[in-house]
């Protein structure tokens, strides 16, 4: 309990025993490389290894300024796009020269203009859009985060992995980096809820489930419980009518709960496996549960019986 802490011991939490000193050097060294390493892998995806460089090097200035999360995901688009100018500058240049480009000119100048860029654009910009989602985030009432929760929950179940579901989820990661951290427990139990509500529906409507449907189902709770969203895909393909409002619903109603119930979450991924952080970890399970029941009477209610 911090609480219990001398006034002048509060601020070493987490470090007072050797062991705790190095559970935490541990974890903040692997945390301190999640930015810099999200920057350069977007960097490579669109730039090839000359990028990588440049990613890692926007996102440690991301990570050590006040852009955070926010910072480095433009870090690593910038450094990408970067390569791929200078390729395009140096494919001009004499031959003996464009030889050089890899050793010297794509990381020299490269992070030359990555380093001017973060420090008087991309900083500036995201770190004062990212303490304006902190202002706002702790100036929200309850009623108001119900509903965000409620928003993101939904957001989660839309298409499951793609661009609506990964804007929300880079929304409650940016949320931790600004301290919110009931932002991330409401996006994880959206995901969470869409492959459990699927895996129950297959044991309790079989008949509206095909037998490769209903083999498949209960593999969808590990996948659900391990904030796996990408379990449902092949539900929501084969009946999107159905099953897309299903587990809309279940989602955003998970989401809801959670911001109600005061759930939070410091950890942007992981699943169950993360409930040992979960704050008010009892009522974030029964959010859970509520949403996946929701959805999956849904899904008898609206799916058609199948012949086989």
């Amino acid at each position: 309990d911090i609480n219990a802490l001398p006034a002048d011991q509060r601020s070493n939490f987490g470090t007072i025993t050797p062991i705790a000193a190095m559970f935490k050097n541990i974890g903040g060294v692997a945390f301190g490389l999640m930015l810099p390493v999200l920057a350069g892998f977007i960097g490579m995806a669109i730039g090839d290894r000359p990028a990588l460089a440049l990613g890692f090097v926007g996102g440690m200035l991301a990570a050590n300024g006040k852009s955070g999360f926010l910072g480095a995901l433009v870090a690593g688009f910038l450094a990408g796009y970067l390569i791929v100018g200078l390729r395009k500058i140096c494919d001009k240049l004499p031959e003996a020269i464009e030889k050089l480009a890899p050793v010297l000119i794509y990381p020299v100048v490269g992070i030359l203009i990555m380093g001017l860029a973060m420090n008087f654009v991309v900083e500036p910009v995201m770190g004062g859009i990212n303490t304006g989602l902190n202002n706002f985030l702790s100036g929200m009432g309850d009623s108001s985060r119900v509903v965000l929760g409620l928003i993101l929950g939904g957001m989660m179940a839309i298409d499951m992995g793609g661009p609506f579901n990964k804007a929300a989820y880079v929304f409650g990661t940016a949320a931790i980096a600004a301290g919110n951290y009931d932002i991330m427990a409401a996006v994880m139990i959206g995901g969470m809820t869409p492959p459990c509500a699927i895996a129950l529906a297959t044991l309790l409507f079989k008949n509206k489930f095909t037998k490769e449907e209903r083999d498949a189902g209960p593999t969808n709770f590990i996948m659900g419980l391990a904030f796996i969203t990408e379990g449902a895909i092949p539900f929501a393909a084969s009946d999107p009518l159905h099953v897309l409002p299903s587990c809309i619903i279940g989602s955003a109603l998970a989401g809801a709960l959670s911001m109600a119930f005061h759930c939070t979450l410091m950890a942007p991924h992981g699943g169950i496996f993360v409930f040992p952080v979960v704050g008010n970890a009892v009522m974030y399970l029964v959010a859970l549960v509520a949403g996946t029941v929701v959805s999956a009477l849904l899904l008898g209610v609206l799916k058609k019986k199948v012949t086989t």
